[in-house]
């Protein structure tokens, strides 16, 4: 069974995260919020790929200060209607979205947020993070 995950990064306990996990939790999608600790962790690890193991390294540098959204085990159409439901909240975008795959499940978080940040920096030339 692929259960639907989803990880967050840097959502204080503010009103924002309150409605993405009521959001999530009203399509029965599993939560893990990842603390800056984990993120040397691989991606599928963290996401609960058994397959991929613990990295067993703890990060103690800065980390990084955007909000990141990373699912797991998702169709394109959970994936619209999950979009959709946050609109429908009234959630603000989240700029940092990703989708964990075959070829991105052994980065690191900062691997993948370095990687994410270039992206959304092409994408939208004029606005910045």
């Amino acid at each position: 069974m692929n259960f639907e995950t989803v990880l967050l990064y840097n959502f204080d306990e503010g009103e924002k995260a309150r409605k993405i996990k009521m959001v999530l939790l009203k399509m029965k999608v599993k939560i893990k919020k990842v603390s800056k600790e984990q993120y040397l962790e691989p991606i599928g690890f963290l996401a609960g790929n058994k397959e991929i193991p613990s990295s067993g390294d703890i990060y103690e540098g800065e980390g990084f200060p955007e909000e990141m959204l990373v699912m797991k085990g998702f169709t394109s159409s959970r994936i619209d209607l999950l979009l959709k439901e946050f609109r429908k909240a009234g959630i603000a975008k989240v700029n940092l979205k990703a989708i964990v795959t075959e070829y991105n499940q052994k980065w690191t978080s900062l691997e993948l947020y370095h990687e994410l940040q270039e992206e959304h920096a092409k994408m939208n030339p004029k606005q910045t993070l």
